[in-house]
């Protein structure tokens, strides 16, 4: 499915001569003095490639500041036309894309609230078929990789070409100190699928407070992601919107002139040569740990035999207690943290299951 996706090159249409591509401005557009400091501020560090404010704000209550609208897409045009720079604004429906299109924003974002329903992502892409303008699609509220990947390819199927996804992070339940986990392996996996896709990390929606946005942009440049999406206001204390984790135009210079670019590729022929030799180790390492999860599983098919016949369910809650807290324990002593220990046997644990129960079916039909 990811192969239909026809796109053009994040350089060809920003006319961007190197990574990172740097999208920075308010959450929200405020007033006309707020938008142009900032627009200004931004201009002219030369750092920043594109101005985003958002002037609809879908507020998870009723009351909140849910943005100036048309007046603030007045603003962007301002900025546009006194800076230079590009604009970008969040359209949530057709009526959105008019009103922007009117104002001569230059790129048009689909936000997570919006991408998570197919049905207002189609209305949107409609309502730009036969209309040559870029698109950031962010990601979904709950890691659903394939409603990320369709909601693209619901704009590519009408024409548009130009095409980025944005990652914001995931919503979960569970404490963090995140606002929205990361999820790293979200994005990497949509790059596998959709190699040509630009994609761009929000820090700002993912760390939720001020201080961890350098962390989180480096960590996205480390991972060669194609650019930053980061939130600026002139004085973040006092912002009508997302006040935790927006920060100064001087604060964001600063994490930019800061951020370490590495390359995906060495010249250095002995640093290739000593990269192939530890590839080859993990190599061998990885068919060996594939060796010792066979001979795992070929027990478990055992044991789901051995439940069956004595009448036993497949799940045992003690057990699997045990087994986390065991594993934890030794994985702590050989240096491995508790998530990594917890994501790997859970998938394990996933399959046992799986395994007993076509253990159990089977042995439902030969007894019928």
């Amino acid at each position: 499915m990811s192969n239909e996706l026809k796109l053009d090159t994040l350089h060809n249409w920003l006319n961007i001569k190197s990574k990172p591509l740097i999208i920075a401005g308010p959450c929200s557009a405020e007033s006309e003095e707020q938008v142009m400091e900032v627009a200004k501020a931004l201009a002219t560090s030369g750092k920043v490639s594109m101005y985003r404010a958002g002037v609809w704000k879908p507020r998870t209550r009723p009351g909140a500041f849910e943005g100036k609208a048309t007046e603030g897409l007045s603003w962007l045009n301002k900025v546009k036309q006194e800076t230079g720079l590009p604009v970008t604004v969040e359209v949530a429906n057709p009526k959105h894309v008019e009103e922007a299109l009117k104002f001569g924003i230059d790129v048009l974002w689909i936000g997570a609230r919006t991408t998570v329903n197919p049905f207002y992502v189609q209305e949107i892409a409609e309502a730009l078929k036969g209309i040559d303008i870029p698109v950031l699609v962010k990601n979904p509220i709950h890691p659903e990789l394939q409603l990320w990947i369709g909601a693209l390819e619901r704009f590519n199927k009408i024409g548009i070409n130009k095409l980025a996804a944005i990652h914001r992070g995931f919503y979960s339940y569970r404490k963090s100190e995140y606002r929205n986990l990361p999820q790293w392996e979200i994005p990497i996996a949509l790059k596998v699928e959709c190699p040509d896709l630009p994609v761009i990390c929000d820090p700002s929606h993912i760390s939720g407070k001020a201080d961890m946005i350098e962390e989180v942009a480096q960590k996205a440049i480390d991972l060669n992601m194609d650019g930053l999406m980061i939130e600026t206001h002139p004085n973040p204390s006092q912002a009508l919107s997302d006040a935790k984790q927006q920060i100064t135009p001087q604060k964001l210079i600063e994490i930019l002139n800061n951020l370490k670019i590495r390359e995906t590729h060495s010249e250095n022929l002995e640093f290739e040569n000593l990269l192939e030799q530890f590839r080859n180790e993990i190599n061998e390492i990885d068919v060996e740990l594939l060796r010792v999860l066979e001979q795992r599983m070929d027990i478990v098919e055992k044991i789901g035999s051995y439940k069956y016949k004595n009448n036993v369910a497949i799940f045992q809650l003690e057990r699997w207690a045990e087994i986390l807290k065991t594993r934890k324990a030794t994985g702590y002593k050989l240096g491995l943290s508790d998530e990594f220990i917890q994501s790997i046997f859970q998938l394990i644990h996933s399959e046992s299951i799986r395994i007993q129960t076509e253990v159990t079916k089977e042995k439902k039909k030969s007894s019928s």
